[in-house]
């Protein structure tokens, strides 16, 4: 998720963009910023960016048919 094409612009993540503090980003074309702001000078930094959390673990025990095919033809 985090190399995906389609990232939605943030200066939370720019390679021009330093976090100052929590709320705001330090940007070397428009000084301080919010982190969700962007413009068009934005370059994604994949190193910046963290991931989403980890999908919750099953709560069901997996049962054979969890490992069967269906092959009908």
């Amino acid at each position: 998720m985090l190399f995906r094409k389609e990232i939605e612009p943030r200066c939370a993540y720019c390679a021009k963009g330093a976090q100052a503090e929590e709320d705001q980003v330090v940007c070397i074309k428009r000084g301080i910023v919010s982190p969700s702001y962007h413009c068009r000078s934005f370059q994604y930094d994949p190193l910046r960016r963290t991931p989403p959390p980890p999908a919750p673990p099953r709560k069901r025990p997996f049962s054979p048919e969890d490992f069967s095919l269906d092959v009908t033809p």
